[in-house]
């Protein structure tokens, strides 16, 4: 299959970065020839994890590839659809609620700029079940989280509880 020739913007707050969020680039990547994954910086969210440590994982979670940017942002979506030259936003769909939630948020940013195209992939079957909420419950109770993140992030997760 040849790529379009184009870059596309996937971002949020990866706290930390799964399974499902790898997925979700894998899928990128065959649509398009650039994938910039933001971490975002949500003035309404306390996460677990610094922007730089979530950064860190999801560039263990997708490797080394050149044709993945990780960067952070804080900002609308237009806004970093501006600065990286795109207008493709990308996001992943679990259920009817993140749906009605992405919805939401693309008529508000369609307001901003309504030549921004949002492109909804959905989640792979077997990772229906996969969120950072999770991860995140599975670290609070010390349950295992194996089946939520790659085994890069599992130990670099380890690490930082285990020090």
């Amino acid at each position: 299959m040849n790529n379009t020739g184009k870059k596309c913007v996937f971002a949020g707050t990866f706290d930390p970065p799964t399974l499902g969020h790898k997925a979700l680039i894998e899928d990128c990547l065959r649509l398009f020839d650039e994938v910039v994954v933001a971490v975002l910086v949500n003035p309404t969210k306390q996460p677990c994890f610094t922007i730089e440590q979530r950064k860190e994982m999801l560039a263990l979670t997708v490797g080394k590839n050149e044709r993945v940017k990780i960067r952070e942002f804080s900002g609308t979506a237009t806004e970093l659809l501006r600065e990286e030259q795109t207008d493709i936003y990308v996001r992943g769909i679990r259920n009817g609620v993140d749906l009605d939630y992405e919805n939401a948020n693309l008529y508000a940013s369609h307001k901003l700029d309504k030549d921004m195209l949002t492109v909804y992939l959905p989640c792979r079957q077997e990772l229906l079940h996969v969120s950072s909420s999770i991860v995140r419950n599975s670290l609070q109770f010390q349950t295992p989280i194996d089946e939520y993140v790659t085994k890069e992030v599992q130990d670099y997760i380890r690490n930082i509880y285990c020090k």
